[in-house]
């Protein structure tokens, strides 16, 4: 477990934010923001033939490329937890296995992007009680879904932990400060899962069961229409505003990710789901989505 990071007292404004950022070249086009699944360990080795949504993400990421000069990719990654929250500022991005008992193939699979450190400097410019670090790299979270995001690993890539004793709106105001980088190039990425309950997902597929309970359907339904209607007050506080919330979410880690997406929205921004299919184990979602300007 990482030190703690102090908490800022008050939060800076959006201009305070731009004063701290003027070393990143403003861009003409406003960078879009991801909330995305990172799929199951199971997946990985999977071709895009056979994965529908690994084919979904190379698709996206050849868009992203072809409409927007992607200088750098932020992921708040599901997987790297922590208390306080840390920035990775590392040149050399090391690849984080970060599953076990998986067979000999697993560990084989090789995803090689650089660090961005020079934007990652700027993150804790602008949120001072960001810490950095270079004790990290880039885990599951990220390089399966990167891999098929930006295969040539042509784009630099850092991680920001998610700070595991923080409430909600934490996650939500800490993703509105970093507001200011969708304007020089760097693509926020939030990193996880609207529904992940394991042990649920364990129970059936340990007897090789890998259909959905059914509750999962209504959760996402609610989900997509709180997401399409604004309602992320309702997002926020997931464990209350559905009798559902607390069963699809037993632990905050693959679910606050969405928060830092959503902070990252501007009013005028428009939500669309670039993947919506059967996820591949029950208990869990793929659903995924892009923010970006009309």
């Amino acid at each position: 477990m990482l030190a703690l990071a102090p908490l800022s007292a008050a939060a800076m404004n959006l201009k305070e934010f731009e004063n701290l950022t003027t070393s990143l070249p403003t861009q003409s086009k406003k960078m879009p923001v991801l909330f995305t699944s990172h799929g199951s360990p199971m997946d990985i080795p999977l071709s895009r033939d056979e994965r529908p949504f690994w084919k979904a993400l190379y698709e996206l990421g050849k868009e992203l490329q072809n409409k927007y000069e992607v200088k750098a990719a932020l992921v708040v990654s599901a997987h790297w937890l922590s208390k306080g929250t840390f920035v990775n500022v590392s040149t050399d991005q090391k690849q984080i296995y970060d599953y076990y008992g998986f067979p000999e193939e697993y560990y084989k699979v090789v995803y090689s992007a650089k660090g961005a450190p020079d934007i990652a400097h700027e993150v804790t410019k602008i949120i001072p009680s960001i810490a950095e670090t270079t004790d990290w790299g880039l885990d599951h979270g990220a390089w399966p879904m990167l891999m098929h995001l930006f295969p040539k690993g042509d784009v630099p890539v850092f991680q920001m932990s998610i700070d595991y004793h923080a409430d909600p709106s934490y996650h939500y105001k800490l993703g509105k400060q970093l507001k200011a980088l969708r304007d020089k190039g760097v693509l926020i990425i939030g990193s996880g899962s609207l529904i992940h309950n394991l042990q649920l997902a364990g129970q059936k597929m340990r007897s090789n069961d890998m259909t959905p309970y059914g509750w999962e359907a209504e959760y996402d339904a609610w989900l997509k229409k709180q997401l399409d209607q604004r309602n992320f007050e309702n997002i926020i506080n997931y464990e209350t505003s559905h009798k559902l919330g607390k069963l699809a979410a037993p632990t905050p880690d693959h679910y606050v990710p969405v928060l830092y997406s959503l902070g990252l929205m501007d009013p005028k921004d428009e939500i669309t789901y670039f993947y919506e299919g059967t996820p591949s184990i029950p208990a869990f979602s793929e659903r995924s989505f892009i923010i970006r300007g009309s």
